[in-house]
């Protein structure tokens, strides 16, 4: 299967938070997307794999894609070895997607930063004709994606593009409300966390709105760009 947008997360639940809404508006729109989260999120605080796995296929059908899967990675422990990019560069070829959404580059995760420097740079070997690579027996043409931007997490740090998610808003935050296990829940019994909080559920709203008021939107998603950003013309610019 092709896709049009496919997103990687360090852990289940990071997607969500951080292009859950671009996901949602540009599945609304006829594109195809998907979804890969590289651990299963085992040493979070909250929750098992087991439900974190249900939780993460609720959360992608909410938002529309086509696929989701797990690499199952060593949760806390994300490195970027030759190993660990040809298993995601591997995915790269399978989906062969126009557009990557990646990790922050640096976040209060260390998961985080460094599943963005192993996206990106498994994005590059996923183009070089003279590795081979292979899923059930096929073998895997080059594929490099024409762009990629990362997502912006727990940190404010300073993006180049900023997209209006107002169409996919809803859906955003519903899964984000998915992962029951992590987020808030007044009826949970489990240790209180950081993102388990009231106040953090209520930062991504306000977060997304803050986002779309400098764009003109009601909400927006920021990103950050790998490269430079062409446009021919001036107005395809809001």
């Amino acid at each position: 299967m092709k896709l049009d947008i496919l997103a990687f997360g360090a852990h289940p639940d990071d997607v969500e938070l951080g292009a859950g809404g671009i996901l949602a508006s540009h599945a609304a729109n006829g594109l195809t997307t998907g979804i890969v989260d590289l651990t299963l999120g085992e040493m979070g605080t909250r929750g098992t794999p087991e439900i974190r796995l249900k939780e993460a296929k609720d959360a992608a059908e909410i938002l529309g894609c086509a696929v989701r899967e797990n690499l199952k990675m060593p949760d806390g422990q994300v490195d970027y070895s030759h190993e660990s990019q040809l298993t995601v560069a591997t995915i790269i070829r399978k989906y062969r997607p126009n557009v990557v959404l990646m990790n922050a580059p640096t976040d209060r995760h260390p998961d985080h930063g460094r599943a963005s420097r192993l996206v990106e740079e498994a994005c590059f070997l996923a183009g070089l004709h003279k590795i081979q690579l292979e899923t059930n027996g096929i073998e895997l043409e080059p594929w490099r994606p024409k762009n990629m931007y990362k997502y912006l997490q727990f940190y404010n740090l300073e993006p180049q593009l900023v997209v209006d998610i107002s169409a996919g808003f809803e859906k955003k935050m519903a899964s984000i409300r998915a992962h029951k296990s992590q987020f808030f829940n007044p009826d949970s019994e489990e240790p209180q966390t950081v993102i388990s909080s009231e106040g953090f559920y209520q930062s991504v709203i306000a977060r997304a709105q803050d986002w779309g008021r400098v764009i003109g939107a009601n909400y927006a998603e920021p990103l950050i760009t790998v490269r430079h950003v062409g446009v021919g013309n001036l107005n395809d610019l809001q």
